[in-house]
């Protein structure tokens, strides 16, 4: 397995295909969101679930578990009031209270690194909790 980036604050590596898959999110609109989790294990960043250009951002809120930390990425299309189609990628950092401290801890110092390798994010969200993250507030963002 090819090792895109190393993230130097945690010893994490960020797996090609978590590249690969924002990619074809950013410029062929082929995933509505991508969640990624941390194999500790391994010490890898990689891609835990796809979701396609037909699903909604309540299919992304779905898939993130209630007790473990993840991150996702989602592409929120919009119409803006001169009706002009747009689209603003955002990042969400998901730690909910349930999730274990080590866990919440290696996440929150590893965010960072996973970012800059996932270059053309334009908004970021911290969740502990489903409200913080609701279609309201992703609308609110991209105005």
């Amino acid at each position: 397995m090819a090792m895109a980036f190393k993230m130097a604050t945690t010893g994490m590596w960020v797996t090609d295909e978590c590249k690969n898959s924002f990619m074809e999110m950013k410029w062929k609109k082929v995933h509505r969101y991508i969640v990624f989790k941390i194999d500790e294990k391994s010490r890898l960043v990689t891609v835990d679930k796809v979701g396609g250009s037909g699903e909604s951002y309540d299919d992304l809120a779905a898939s993130l578990p209630d007790d473990d930390c993840r991150y996702a990425v989602f592409d929120f299309d919009f119409v803006t009031v001169d009706n002009c189609r747009k689209s603003k990628i955002f990042f969400i950092a998901w730690a909910p209270t349930a999730s274990r401290i080590r866990a919440k801890m290696l996440y929150a110092t590893s965010k960072d690194g996973l970012r800059r390798v996932l270059d053309g994010i334009h908004y970021e969200l911290q969740a502990t909790d489903p409200t913080e993250m609701g279609f309201d507030v992703i609308k609110d963002r991209a105005k």
